[in-house]
């Protein structure tokens, strides 16, 4: 496997054998192997990769793995490597780094990069201004076929894509558009204005980036050109740009669906990140009241006491009722947390499937109620059998209800469903499933409270 040949080079400090394994790697290689090897193999193969290697990989990552990269290079190299990304790359990256960092950056840019750099973040968030790359080709009307390409190849290299190239005036006004392909099986001497496609789809640099993206998709589109209120073209959107903010927004749609708003994210990092003291700021009033549900839990067993003594049998079926509805409302929890998740349960529609969920816990209830009370009666006593099914039936009801209710409750109230929902949903489920099964005992085999 590729993995395991780079970290074994990686161990045994082969660095020059493994140098000759990436430089033969095909792209697409290279970045599922990157993927699965440590923080730390990541940093030394990628300081390994020739320049081309390196950018190309880059641009796959995401924002946090680039950030990984570029604290363990010089500030020399950083410098060298921000320089040389792609300007709308280079802009998503510092909109992710520390303020300070980002303007250090900016400030050892070139003078032409540092101006393109500037320019897109002068455009408002999440729009096509933003996302936009300044590196397309651009072609004059007049233009004859034949110096059309002569600019092509000269300035093809460095520019993000070439399939699609676009006709302006003096102005710099977007004229037409034409495809290399066009370009290609023209004859050399035609002018250019003759054969490109005037009226060309465009985007301005306010248009949401999401509706950009969707024109892109809708419209089978490799690149889109954008353009300042005077009509000049002055960037293109191309279409990895696209299928990375539709994969953004449809999470951010999913969430917002769920009633998750940005804090949550905050909240995850705060539990897995943050210091003793904030974790137990979050996680301990959650526990201190559930403590006192149990409590409560305790003071109904004792209530019964006298059930318990006088017919032993009846305690041997408290921890399969407990144990049985809690599984149910763990069940049940997960389902709705994932069924949030997936944007499948919209929490404005939320009546629906919390139906659909109680009437699946009530079916579940009644084959499992049935076979359990059969058994419980079989063992010991008719009547004790159908005081457990029935309790069985009733409590794992009620714990499929409390697995979509109180997780849906604690979002809408803005509080963490991480930390709260297992500990409520059992401490609910445990006090109720005592009182089921203790009535249920009282009716049927005499006993009075």
């Amino acid at each position: 496997m590729l993995t395991e040949r780079i970290s074994a080079h990686i161990e045994h400090k082969d660095l020059d054998s493994l140098k000759a394994l990436l430089s033969g790697l095909e792209d697409v290689e290279l970045q599922f192997a990157f993927n699965d090897l440590t923080d730390e193999e990541q940093v030394i193969t990628f300081r390994l990769l020739s320049k081309a290697a390196a950018l190309t990989l880059f641009d796959q990552l995401d924002t946090e793995h680039q950030e990984n990269l570029l604290s363990s290079f010089t500030n020399e190299r950083t410098i060298e490597f921000v320089n040389t990304l792609a300007p709308d790359d280079r802009v998503r990256l510092l909109d992710e780094l520390p303020a300070g960092v980002a303007q250090q950056l900016i400030a050892n840019l070139s003078h032409e990069e540092r101006k393109i750099t500037n320019l897109l973040l002068g455009y408002e968030d999440e729009t096509a201004g933003r996302i936009m790359t300044t590196e397309f080709i651009s072609l004059r009307r007049k233009m004859t076929v034949a110096q059309a390409l002569d600019r092509i190849r000269q300035q093809a290299r460095d520019k993000e894509t070439i399939y699609t190239l676009y006709v302006t005036d003096s102005m710099k006004k977007l004229k037409g558009v034409i495809s290399l392909k066009e370009l290609i099986l023209a004859q050399p001497t035609d002018v250019i204005d003759r054969i490109m496609t005037k009226h060309a789809l465009r985007v301005h640099t306010s248009t949401d980036q999401e509706e950009v993206a969707r024109t892109l998709q809708e419209m089978d589109l490799l690149a889109i050109p954008v353009v300042d209120k005077e009509e000049r073209l002055v960037g293109i959107v191309t279409i990895d740009d696209a299928m990375d903010i539709l994969e953004d927004e449809a999470t951010e749609d999913i969430f917002d669906r769920a009633g998750i708003t940005g804090n949550e994210t905050d909240r995850s990092d705060l539990l897995v990140n943050g210091s003793l003291w904030r974790i137990w700021k979050v996680r301990l009033p959650i526990l201190v009241v559930t403590l006192g549900f149990a409590f409560i839990a305790g003071f109904i067993v004792d209530g019964f006491e006298e059930a318990l003594e006088s017919i032993a049998a009846v305690a041997i079926f408290i921890p399969l009722i407990m144990g049985m509805s809690g599984n149910v409302g763990t069940q049940s929890s997960t389902v709705f947390a994932r069924g949030v998740v997936l944007g499948q349960i919209d929490m404005k529609k939320f009546a629906k499937p919390f139906v659909k969920e109680i009437l699946v816990g009530l079916s579940i209830g009644l084959m499992l109620g049935v076979i359990t009370g059969v058994i419980a009666g079989l063992w010991h006593t008719p009547m004790l059998g159908l005081a457990v099914g029935l309790a069985l039936i009733v409590a794992i009801t009620v714990a499929s209800l409390l697995g979509f209710l109180v997780p849906f409750l604690l979002i809408k109230l803005n509080l963490d469903q991480a930390a709260g929902s297992a500990p409520i949903i059992t401490s609910i489920k445990d006090i109720v499933a005592l009182l089921i099964y203790f009535l249920f005992v009282s009716i049927f085999l005499g006993v009075v409270y």
